[in-house]
């Protein structure tokens, strides 16, 4: 688990991607429970289940709920929590945890399912957390740009590694000298 040092408005959380449903409803325990057997059983059409349990950084932001493949930290999927209608644990497997958002530009409901050994609860109070105050804070302030305030949050994020990475280039390089 890590916080943002800069400024405290994101959190992440390094978990296993079980991987992402197409669901009939946007919340209720059966769906993920459907879901996850979805995963066990996949159907071409409606899962797109993660190659093995691959980890991910969970980054959960006032705005979004972003998930970046662990190594490369390609962004592979990106929510805007006003689109997160349900979040929990599963009850009959307390590591898995998931939340449906619905997919704007197709009009459907997805359920992304991941597993922690520590941090499952924990993970559902934080999303929960964030999506009621992005609730008070559009009801202040107005709807913002979600895609424009993703990539801010990504060129920081990125900005943060590029100089952790250029630092330790700097080490490297002084001590081959």
């Amino acid at each position: 688990m890590s916080v943002s040092s800069e400024d405290d408005s994101e959190i992440s959380f390094e978990v296993k991607f079980l991987g992402r449903v197409q669901v009939v409803r946007p919340n209720g325990l059966q769906v993920l429970e459907e879901a996850a057997q979805s995963l066990k059983t996949p159907d071409v059409y409606s899962s797109e289940k993660a190659t093995k349990k691959s980890k991910v950084h969970l980054f959960v932001s006032p705005s979004t709920i972003d998930i970046l493949e662990n190594k490369t930290k390609f962004l592979l999927y990106s929510c805007p929590l006003s689109t997160v209608s349900f979040c929990a644990v599963l009850p009959s497997s307390p590591k898995v945890f998931g939340f449906v958002a619905k997919h704007l530009a197709a009009d459907t409901y997805h359920c992304y399912l991941f597993q922690s050994k520590k941090f499952s609860h924990v993970l559902v109070s934080v999303i929960g957390e964030a999506f009621r105050a992005s609730q008070k804070t559009e009801d202040t302030r107005g709807g913002r740009d979600l895609i424009v305030e993703a990539l801010r949050h990504k060129n920081k994020m990125l900005q943060r590694e590029n100089s952790e990475l250029k630092r330790r280039l700097s080490g490297i390089t002084d001590h081959s000298c």
